[in-house]
């Protein structure tokens, strides 16, 4: 057996194998294989490199390397085989194997040893290489196209989640047609035809129940929720106001009782949306206890259903921007003066700052240079003492509004202030009052409830410093 194995397969291969394709392609696997090796031993003895192109290479383009090489050596045997064999050059007898000899056994060990790392380093490679195309860095940095999503998910409640959390379900089929829709993204971005600002919502996201229910309990009972929201006037004084409310969102409770926002919008409630951006809702259907059904239909619609995507309510049509949540200008710099990112106490500065933020720039790179430089520009010519007084002040706002301006609006996207509705509220956009907006009736006259009690209860609105905040004992 030993004998006829290495006469019909050993000396062919050996033979065969000695051509240049083949030795190529041994040696572009080699240094593959060395090469990854390497990078994979300083990373996990030395620091890791956030550098999302290195992953590419090392990831991605080394192991296909790696797995042509080993591809190259059987195309390098069959073409020489075939060559001679055209030639009527194959020998009758191949050269002997002469098992005897201490340096030809040696090789046959090194082959052997070669042959069971190129298993291991290929086995490695494809799972770290999976492994990466499943991970944030690799979503988001390596593909310039996704930088608006990348950049709202990083300062999000979600940063910590990985993208394929969300966006790639359970299974091999889910995997499967994530990779071939990202395939499709890759040769959109090639030739120049994707889409800008990226559509939102994804209309392809799995249900909630398949997402968000893996972290969050939809009928658990959460109960109340205080809320206090800071707004700054354009005065000289940025006069700052506070609006306080209680949020009933509410839940299942003990006695299984659905109450509160999450109660009576959670898992019976059907809606037909007409816009991609699913703002515009004019016809509902509500399931009651009893099993019926009552519909909703906006006036303009009393004759027949709209056509439009029809869909079950559930945690993402409200809360639509999750991890990617997009501010308006008003909110962001709100926001970042309560926080102290930009102080209060430069006049003026809500006013310069909100004219600053909104007004358009070409690119990123003009932004960071000119909101800084005619911030710095206005306390020069109107306040001269406080820009020589507190220059920090001045630098450190104008550093916050280059923040607030680039975590929001990304101009090569085309993506600006309201280009994203968040559908959580209905302060800034419609949200709520896409049903809640006394237009939606039923055929008894019924409409969907307008009472702002239902939702929420209000302990202050624009007051300054709200007596119900020092009754909590919450410093102002």
């Amino acid at each position: 057996m030993l004998q006829r194995f290495r006469e019909n397969w050993v000396r062919p291969a050996l033979f065969f194998g000695n051509n240049p394709i083949s030795l190529a392609g041994g040696a572009i696997t080699s240094a593959a294989g060395v090469t990854m090796i390497g990078y994979w031993l300083v990373e996990l003895f030395g620091r890791p490199n956030d550098n999302p192109y290195l992953g590419i290479i090392f990831f991605l383009i080394l192991p296909g390397l790696f797995v042509l090489g080993l591809l190259l050596i059987p195309v390098g045997v069959f073409g020489r085989r075939r060559k001679l064999q055209q030639a009527g050059q194959i020998p009758a007898q191949f050269p002997k194997i002469d098992l005897n000899d201490r340096i030809f056994r040696h090789g046959l060990d090194i082959v052997l040893i070669a042959t069971i790392v190129n298993l291991l380093v290929v086995s490695m490679a494809s799972y770290r290489g999976a492994a990466y195309m499943d991970s944030p860095q690799f979503c988001g940095q390596s593909c310039h196209v996704m930088h608006p999503e990348y950049t709202a998910y990083k300062v999000s409640a979600h940063s910590h989640v990985a993208c394929v959390e969300c966006h790639i379900g359970a299974g091999a089929e889910s995997y499967f047609k994530a990779k071939v829709n990202g395939t499709k993204q890759v040769i959109e971005v090639s030739i120049d035809r994707y889409p800008t600002p990226i559509p939102s919502p994804v209309m392809n996201l799995r249900p909630a129940r398949e997402i968000c229910e893996g972290c969050h309990t939809p009928a658990k009972f959460v109960g109340e929720k205080l809320l206090v929201k800071s707004n700054f006037a354009d005065d000289e004084k940025n006069t700052e106001t506070q609006s306080v409310v209680v949020l009933h969102l509410g839940g299942s409770d003990s006695l299984s009782h659905l109450t509160g926002i999450h109660g009576v919008h959670l898992g019976h409630i059907e809606y037909i949306a007409t816009d991609p951006t699913r703002t515009s809702i004019p016809w509902v259907q509500r399931r009651n206890e009893d099993g019926s059904l009552t519909e909703f239909a906006a006036s303009a619609t009393k004759s027949a259903v709209p056509s439009g995507e029809r869909r079950v309510m559930d945690c993402i049509d409200c809360h639509n921007r999750a991890a990617h949540t997009m501010q308006t200008a008003e909110d962001a710099l709100n926001r970042a003066m309560a926080e102290g990112a930009i102080s209060p106490e430069l006049p003026w500065v809500h006013k310069e700052g909100l004219e600053l933020l909104k007004t358009n720039y070409t690119t990123e790179a003009e932004a960071r240079i000119k909101i800084p430089e005619q911030l710095t520009a206005f306390y020069r010519n109107e306040h001269p003492d406080l820009l020589a007084a507190k220059p920090q002040l001045v630098k450190a706002a104008g550093e916050g509004l280059v923040y607030v301006f680039t975590t929001t609006v990304f101009p090569e996207m085309k993506v600006t202030w309201g280009t994203h509705p968040n559908h959580i509220g209905h302060m800034s956009y419609p949200g709520c009052f896409r049903c809640h907006d006394g237009d939606h009736t039923a055929k008894n006259g019924t409409a969907i409830t307008q009472d702002c009690a239902a939702c929420h209860n209000l302990l202050a609105v624009d007051e300054a410093k709200p007596k119900v905040l020092g009754d909590l004992g919450i410093r102002q």
